[in-house]
C-alpha cells in the first residue's frame, strides 16, 4: 500500500486516471449526502465488490458513473483487483484484510474530499433528519 501523497502524484501523471471528474449527478449526490454517508457507501461497495478473493465480474464490477464512489474508484485505481495489485501493491486472489479495506476507503474518500465543498451542500430537510 502506498502513501496518499505518492499515490496522488502518480495518478496525476496518468492520462487515464487524471481525466476522471464528478459529473453533475455525482457532485449533487456528494453534496446532498456529505462525506460521512458517502464513506458508508464506499465501505459497502468495497466489502461487496472488492473484498472477496474472487470478486464477481472482476475488472467489470465497478460502473463508470451514477455514484461519486464509482467515479472515485476509477480515478484512484481502486476499481478492481487488477488495479489494486498494480497501483497499490495489494495482492489479488485472496480476501482483503480489514486494514486494506480501510486503506481503499481512505483513498476513495481523500479523492472525494478534494471535490466536496460543504458550503454548496444542501442542508437536509426536516423529514430527512428522522
Amino acid at each position: 500500500m502506498r502513501s496518499l501523497d505518492s499515490l496522488f502524484d502518480a495518478l496525476a501523471r496518468s492520462r487515464f486516471r487524471s481525466r476522471f471528474e464528478l459529473g453533475p449527478r455525482e457532485q449533487a449526490d456528494l453534496d446532498r449526502h456529505g462525506l460521512d454517508t458517502i464513506r458508508v457507501h464506499a465501505a459497502r461497495f468495497v466489502d461487496e465488490r472488492l473484498a472477496p478473493a474472487g470478486p464477481v465480474n472482476d475488472g467489470k464490477q465497478t460502473p463508470m458513473r451514477n455514484h461519486p464512489v464509482f467515479v472515485a474508484q476509477h480515478a484512484t485505481a481502486t476499481c478492481c483487483r487488477h488495479c489494486l495489485a498494480r497501483w497499490h501493491g495489494i495482492a489479488p486472489h485472496r480476501l482483503l484484510s480489514d486494514a486494506e479495506r480501510r486503506y481503499i476507503c481512505d483513498v476513495i474518500m481523500a479523492w472525494l474530499a478534494r471535490r466536496y465543498d460543504p458550503a454548496h451542500a444542501r442542508a437536509p430537510r426536516q423529514a430527512e433528519l428522522f
